[in-house]
C-alpha cells in the first residue's frame, strides 16, 4: 500500500507521455534489454583500457567492443548523492539527496524522495521487468526509498557500505526480507553475479532492466580467495587482486549475454559512481573520491551495444552519469518526464557516431551543498570556498589528495591541455572568468548553494548537513 496514490498517479502521469510522444524516440522493433554496472570507487586510472597497469581483460574487452569515453563525470564525488543523480538524472541538489547518508539517528528519515522519478519507473512504464542486485545506499529503511517504491521488481544485495561492527551493515536482503544476516564479505561479489547471471539466463518474454551495483572497490578491501595470491601482501596487492575480481564478475555478466543470444538486443554500460579512495588510482587526474577535482568527478564510462554502437569508438566529448536516464527512455521508447528539469541528456548520437559533439554546454561540480567549480568545454573554473563550506567527507584527511578545501580566488584550467589541472590560467583569460562567475551565480540561484535555497532546489531535511552527527 505504501506509496500506492503516487505511484499510480505517476505511472498515469507516464502513460499519457508516452502516448503523447510515440515519435519522441525511433522505435526500436525489439525493446533492448540493458544492464547498468555500476562500481564503486574505481578510478580514472583503475583500468587496463585507460592507462593502468592492472590487467582488466575482461571490462578492456567491453571498451573495444564499444564507446569508450575519456570525459565521463559524475554528479558528486561520493556515493549517495551520485546515485541519486545516476538514478533520476538530475543533479543532486535539484533532486534533494546531495549528502551521503549512514545508518545513524540523524539520516533515519532521510532517502530518496518518494515522489522523484527514477530510471526503474520509467523503464517499467514502458513494460520492462527491472532487476537490482548489489548497493543501493538512497535510504533502504526510509519509508518509500526503498528500491521495490523507486520501480525495481527484484532487489537482492547489501543496502549501503559493508561494515561488521555496524547493525545491519552486513545484512544481505532479498526484496524487503533477510536472505542472510551476517554475511561473509568475501563471497558477495560471486553470489551477486551468480544472481545476475542466473537471471539473464532466464527464459523472459518483456525487455530486463538490470541494475548491478557493485562493492568494489569500497572498503572493506577484501577480495575472495580465489583472486587472492598468498605471496602478495599489502593493501596494493588487496586492491589489484579486488579490481581482478570486478574484472572476472564483468566477464560472466557478458558471457551471460553471449550465450543467451541476446547480445545484438542488450545495451551494457559500465561506469563507476566517483573516484578512488585511498587505495585507487586517478592518474593522470589530480584528486580523487571526495573533492571537486577532476579525479573525484570524471570516472570510467563504457558502453556496449553490438550492432548499435560501432566497435573501438574513445570520445572526449563530455558526458554524464545524469544522461543515462534520457538515454534509456530512448531506447526503451518512452519520453521522460517534462514536469521537472532534467539535467541528462540523450547521448545516442554520441555512442552511435552521428556526432562527436558533447550535448552539454555547462557542467557544475558541487561538494555536497557547495558549488566548487563550473565548467564550460575546456574550461574548468573553481570558485572560491571556506573549509566550513565543506561537507564532512572533504574536510579531514589527506591534503594531498584533497587539495583547495579552502580558497580565495578563483582558479582556471584549460582541460584540454591540462588534464591535471596544475596550470592556473586565471590572469591570461579575464574574459572567460567572468562568463562562468555569472554562471555559478545563475544556478546557485537555481538549485543552491551552502548559504542559499534555489528556485528549483529539493529540500533535504537534514539538521547542520555539512557534519556527518
Amino acid at each position: 500500500m505504501k506509496r500506492c496514490h503516487q505511484i499510480l498517479a505517476l505511472a498515469a502521469a507516464c502513460m499519457t507521455l508516452f502516448g503523447a510522444n510515440l515519435a519522441w524516440a525511433e522505435q526500436p522493433s525489439q525493446k533492448p534489454n540493458i544492464i547498468l554496472l555500476f562500481v564503486d570507487d574505481v578510478g580514472y586510472g583503475d583500468l587496463g583500457c585507460y592507462g593502468s597497469n592492472r590487467k582488466t581483460p575482461e571490462i578492456d574487452r567491453l571498451a573495444r567492443d564499444g564507446f569508450r569515453s575519456t570525459d565521463c563525470l559524475v554528479a558528486a564525488n561520493v556515493c549517495g548523492p551520485s546515485r541519486a543523480a545516476l538514478m533520476t538524472g538530475r543533479y543532486p541538489m535539484r533532486c534533494g539527496h546531495p549528502i551521503s547518508r549512514h545508518n545513524t539517528p540523524k539520516y533515519e528519515q532521510y532517502g530518496i524522495a518518494p515522489d522523484e522519478l527514477t530510471i526503474a519507473e520509467l523503464l517499467k512504464s514502458a513494460g520492462y521487468y527491472n532487476k537490482m542486485v548489489g548497493k543501493w545506499h538512497l535510504g533502504f529503511h526510509v519509508e518509500g526509498s526503498h528500491p521495490l517504491d523507486a520501480g525495481f521488481d527484484e532487489y537482492l544485495g547489501l543496502h549501503s557500505n559493508y561494515s561488521d561492527t555496524v547493525a545491519d551493515a552486513d545484512t544481505l536482503y532479498r526484496n524487503r526480507e533477510v536472505e542472510e544476516a551476517h554475511v561473509d564479505f568475501e563471497k558477495v561479489t560471486k553470489l551477486y553475479t551468480d544472481e545476475v547471471v542466473e537471471f539473464i539466463k532466464g527464459d523472459r518474454r518483456e525487455p530486463f532492466f538490470i541494475y548491478f551495483s557493485h562493492h568494489i572497490a569500497h572498503s572493506p578491501i577484501l577480495p575472495s580467495k580465489p583472486f587472492k595470491n598468498p605471496a602478495d601482501k599489502g593493501r596494493a596487492a588487496a586492491y589489484g587482486a579486488f579490481i581482478a575480481e570486478l574484472d572476472h564478475s564483468v566477464g560472466r555478466v557478458r558471457a551471460a549475454v553471449e550465450e543467451s543470444g541476446i547480445a545484438e538486443n542488450t545495451l551494457i554500460v559500465l561506469m563507476s559512481d566517483n573516484g578512488p579512495a585511498r587505495d585507487g588510482s586517478a592518474e593522470p587526474l589530480t584528486g580523487g573520491k571526495y573533492v571537486t577535482m577532476e579525479g573525484g568527478h570524471r570516472v570510467p564510462g563504457i558502453f556496449r551495444w553490438p550492432g548499435k554502437i560501432p566497435a573501438v569508438q574513445v570520445s572526449d566529448a563530455l558526458i554524464t552519469s545524469m544522461d543515462l536516464l534520457p538515454l534509456f527512455c530512448h531506447v526503451a521508447g518512452v519520453a521522460p518526464p517534462s514536469d521537472r528539469t532534467i539535467d541528462g541528456k540523450n547521448i545516442i548520437d554520441l555512442l552511435t557516431g552521428e556526432t562527436d559533439q558533447s550535448p552539454h554546454e555547462w557542467f557544475y561540480y558541487y561538494n555536497g551543498l557547495n558549488l566548487q567549480a563550473v565548467r564550460k568545454g575546456k574550461w574548468k573554473l573553481h570558485l572560491p570556498r571556506t573549509k566550513a563550506d565543506q561537507p564532512y567527507w572533504a574536510k579531514k584527511g589527506d591534503s594531498v589528495r584533497k587539495p583547495y578545501l579552502s580558497l580565495n580566488q578563483p582558479l582556471l584550467f584549460n582541460l584540454e591541455s591540462d588534464i591535471s589541472e596544475t596550470q592556473n590560467v586565471v590572469s591570461q583569460h579575464p574574459e572567460v572568468v567572468t562568463e562562468l562567475m555569472k554562471q555559478a551565480d545563475r544556478i546557485r540561484a537555481e538549485i543552491g548553494d551552502v548559504h542559499i535555497q534555489g528556485s528549483d532546489q529539493r529540500p533535504h531535511g537534514l539538521i547542520n548537513p555539512n557534519e556527518k552527527g
